[in-house]
């Protein structure tokens, strides 16, 4: 039997990593009532200002229809409202809300530090070659 080439191995340690780290974001998230992507669009929110709902739904990689159930929620909760574009009837926002920014306020600098845990093995150079490595990894397989 023939061992997998060290690119196949290379995708399953991907893989897994960043299924270990979803799995620390869905746990600090649940700890807020939230799931996931209601926190990744919060994040984005937060950190980008009021966005195109359709842009959201592109940055958080789901579907038209999975961000309009992402949205309808966060407004349930009272984190997120809906603003229409005036230019352009056809584009609705996403506006955070002051209980969603106040929610943020509270867990985001929680969550840097959940994130900071991820990566306490490796050094500011180690972590910047990752990203490096990971962008280029990611661009290739697009061209594939």
């Amino acid at each position: 039997m023939e061992l997998p080439k060290n690119e196949l191995k290379a995708v399953t340690v991907i893989i897994r990593a960043a299924q270990a780290i979803q799995e620390v974001i869905r746990k600090d998230a649940a700890k807020y009532g939230l799931n996931p992507t209601e926190f990744s669009v919060l994040e984005i929110l937060y950190h980008r200002g009021e966005q195109p709902i359709q842009v959201i739904g592109k940055k958080v990689l789901i579907s038209s229809g999975s961000i309009t159930y992402v949205i309808d929620k966060l407004e349930q909760k009272n984190y997120v409202k809906r603003r229409g574009c005036p230019e352009d009837r056809r584009v609705t926002y996403a506006v955070m809300t002051n209980e969603g920014k106040e929610l943020m306020d509270e867990i985001f600098p929680q969550h840097e530090v959940e994130m900071s845990n991820v990566f306490a093995e490796l050094d500011a150079d180690e972590i910047n070659q990752t990203i490096s490595l990971l962008k280029r990894i990611g661009h290739r397989a697009k061209k594939c």
